[in-house]
């Protein structure tokens, strides 16, 4: 064996890595390729390689067969060129069930089966505010229920978030300014460190790739350091089993960005990424096409969750509201809906058969805001959210598909009744009669499940308390 590795034991979907020694001088970010091409049995998988200073270099990979592997590096620079080495891939840890991916064509699963509902929120820079307020972000999502969290990798510039960032991803130029052409190890060795931290926890992170709100330059890269960007942060973090890639926060408002750039981002991120993890774009006003292939899945900014249904059918893909307005009290209207509101629209999005994103935007006197530091959360919805969730891992583990304007389900087995604003005090059900069902009222803010004595089947009515935000829920008996 060449070089410096991980372990040679790795589980399944973990993380190994490959650390050689070689040149420094110039510029190793432009002048040297790095890959290794990595074999178990008939497949070979390439994984493209990174420069992290001081002269080290590191290919990451991940396995997602049991087994012995063996790898070869490829590179232009011979101290790093034939390197070869092997190692086991053993059965995972209880919670490593692999990369999420799109299942049943409009929900998700991680690689062994097992059902993953997105239940996210976002924390645009999150990793951009020091060790004791991001050791704090993290306390809190281990007691919170997201088990997504939308994240940029560069620092960001707007209301409730003008400090400047700890470090930088690209080194300073003699001349002033940035040197696109050179990264900042350490930042990357934070952010993917804080990855890993999610990862830990559980919980998927959803790379924000791009994004309008910048006062450093970054959103407005020329098109080679846009491009050799992406490649280096796909290097980095594509190994991550809990990474998504989302090309951009709010695309269509950058202006400097075209329709065929977009595309080439999404392009490159495909074509790096040995793992095909999820890819998305999220939008301000105009959809981007989510029909195109690289589009795994729909990322939506939309407040009117009554058209989530028609997204879904539109595009043929899994749609993720991860923005549809945020629970807080700030000035802008995106940020100060109330709780029961934005639990309201998450509802509405699971009967649509459809996923619903989390944010907080409560005032502070120092400006930590949820949505864009972390911190601690003030809402009430987040209790309201975990109890939903808790409904959708009970429920059909193949996902809720839509059945009529107020339930979604699995026809004949397991429907879920939403009636939101609506406060009816009786209600004529129409199941299958050859089969029987038991019924619970749910109340979906105070959190009770009430069951109906009794089983039902055919036409039949169940009296209920006449209040707002009633759900029933219906399963097969027996």
């Amino acid at each position: 064996m060449n070089g410096q590795t991980s372990s040679d034991r790795i589980e399944r979907w973990g993380l190994y890595e490959v650390w050689l020694t070689g040149a420094e001088d110039g510029n190793p970010f432009l002048d040297v390729r790095l890959s290794a091409q990595f074999k178990h049995k008939h497949r070979v998988v390439e994984a493209e390689g990174f420069y992290d200073g001081d002269g080290r270099y590191c290919i990451r990979f991940s396995p997602d067969a049991l087994g012995a592997w063996s790898y070869v590096t490829r590179s232009d620079c011979s101290a790093l060129d034939g390197k070869t080495g092997a190692f086991t891939c053993v059965e995972p840890s209880p919670a490593n069930h692999g990369p999420v991916a799109v299942c049943n064509t409009y929900h998700f699963a991680y690689a062994d089966g097992t059902p993953h509902f997105p239940v996210g929120s976002t924390c645009y820079a999150w990793t951009h505010q020091g060790d004791d307020l991001e050791k704090q972000t993290l306390a809190t999502l281990g007691h919170a229920p997201f088990n997504k969290l939308r994240m940029c990798v560069f620092p960001k510039h707007y209301v409730y978030n003008r400090n400047e960032p700890p470090c930088h991803p690209f080194a300073r130029a003699k001349a002033g300014g940035w040197d696109f052409s050179r990264f900042n190890p350490r930042f990357f060795q934070h952010l993917e460190q804080r990855v890993g931290d999610l990862c830990q926890l559980g919980i998927e992170a959803d790379i924000i790739l791009f994004h309008p709100y910048d006062r450093w330059g970054y959103s407005t890269m020329p098109a080679e350091a846009d491009d050799r960007y992406l490649r280096y942060v796909v290097a980095r973090l594509a190994a991550y089993r809990n990474v998504w890639w989302s090309m951009a926060n709010e695309y269509d408002l950058m202006a400097s960005k075209s329709m065929s750039d977009w595309d080439r981002f999404f392009r490159i991120v495909r074509e790096s990424d040995p793992y095909q993890h999820l890819c998305s774009i999220h939008n301000c006003r105009r959809f981007y096409d989510h029909r195109k292939p690289w589009v795994s899945h729909c990322s939506v900014q939309r407040s009117d969750l009554s058209r989530a249904r028609e997204w879904r059918e539109e595009y043929g893909k899994p749609v993720v509201v991860d923005e549809c307005q945020y629970e807080g009290d700030i000035e802008q209207g995106f940020g100060n809906i109330p709780g029961w509101e934005l639990v309201h629209r998450f509802w509405l999005g699971t009967i649509a058969g459809c996923y619903v994103g989390h944010g907080e935007t409560y005032r502070h006197p120092e400006d930590i805001l949820w949505w864009a530091k972390g911190g601690v959360l003030h809402g009430e919805s987040p209790s309201r959210i975990a109890f939903l969730r808790r409904i959708l891992e009970e429920g059909p583990p193949e996902g809720i598909e839509p059945i009529s304007r107020w339930a979604g389900g699995r026809e004949g087995e397991y429907y879920l009744f939403y009636f939101g604003v609506h406060q009816p005090s009786i209600w004529t059900f129409d199941l299958p009669p050859s089969a029987r069902y038991r019924l619970e009222v749910i109340d979906t803010w105070a959190m009770t499940i009430a069951p109906v004595e009794g089983t039902f089947g055919g036409r039949f009515q169940v009296a209920l308390p006449g209040k707002p935000y009633l759900a029933v829920r219906i399963r097969k008996a027996g």
